[in-house]
């Protein structure tokens, strides 16, 4: 347990210390959060009710699945991982420390986001904080459990890049955080019913707003939930210490497993 904990501690420090991280990790999806906040509020008023769940879930899409399988890849690569097979380290634990420090990350920037969007912002606040809570903690466990079986599969951090940005850029135009899922055209709705956001921010407005959703919330919940524990147990089981190893137990595209809950999200939404 103690060196688990010093692990966590130490991969936790790298996320503030190492430029690249402290990127993902925090400039980035608060300066997006500050320019959302300065521009889009302007633009269309009716997305300061929507804007504290949108920018918890585009901050956990940056963290989880632009941040965290990169430095997965380059540590395989630098042979990293071979030094703590021969210490006894399992894969589950290399895999939970970066996962846990994401998640942990994305928790501290919501929180950011959740003070200070009402006050600076005008955007609408929960009408219930618990639900609320366990929404943003479940949201980046998902994608950050997503983010952890990318960078498990990648070849590389090209890879990672092209893998990240096949949920990423579609989420940020169909996921309901910039558009109201409701407005886009039945078929559209459909196809974004596979994205992860689309989900959390049903999740979010329909059990901690109130409001009407397109999806069923709680389905939508199930649908992260099943979604985020499959990826991480892919992400265990196609684990590969270092890029000499060719043997793996599964193929890569067994991490499409992961999918399948948001495929049936889709055939029922």
């Amino acid at each position: 347990m103690r060196a688990f904990v010093n692990h966590f501690t130490f991969e936790f420090r790298t996320g503030l210390r190492n430029a690249n991280q402290l990127l993902m990790n925090y400039l980035f999806p608060l300066g997006f959060y500050a320019m959302m906040g300065l521009v889009m509020t302007q633009i269309n008023p009716l997305f300061q009710a929507t804007m504290i769940p949108a920018m918890i879930v585009f901050a956990a899409m940056a963290t989880g699945l632009l941040g965290l399988p990169s430095p997965l890849v380059e540590s395989r690569e630098a042979g990293i991982y071979r030094s703590y097979k021969i210490n006894g380290v399992p894969a589950s634990s290399i895999l939970a420390i970066p996962t846990l420090t994401t998640v942990f990350h994305n928790v501290i920037v919501s929180a950011i986001i959740a003070i200070t969007a009402g006050p600076i912002f005008g955007a609408a606040a929960p009408q219930q904080w618990g639900t609320f809570a366990l929404l943003t903690l479940l949201t980046a466990f998902t994608h950050a459990a997503l983010g952890a079986l990318i960078g498990v599969v990648s070849a590389n951090t090209r890879a990672t890049v092209l893998l990240s940005q096949i949920i990423f850029v579609p989420s940020c135009i169909l996921g309901g955080m910039m558009m109201p899922s409701d407005l886009l055209p039945e078929s559209v709705q459909r196809f974004s019913a596979l994205l992860p956001p689309t989900h959390s921010m049903q999740a979010f407005l329909g059990l901690a707003y109130g409001q009407e959703t397109v999806l069923d919330p709680v389905a939508a919940v199930l649908i992260l939930l099943t979604s985020g524990l499959l990826a991480f147990g892919l992400a265990i089981y196609l684990f590969n210490w270092d890029r000499q190893n060719n043997v793996r137990r599964g193929h890569p595209l067994l991490a499409l497993l992961a999918l399948v809950p948001y495929v049936f999200g889709m055939f029922i939404a």
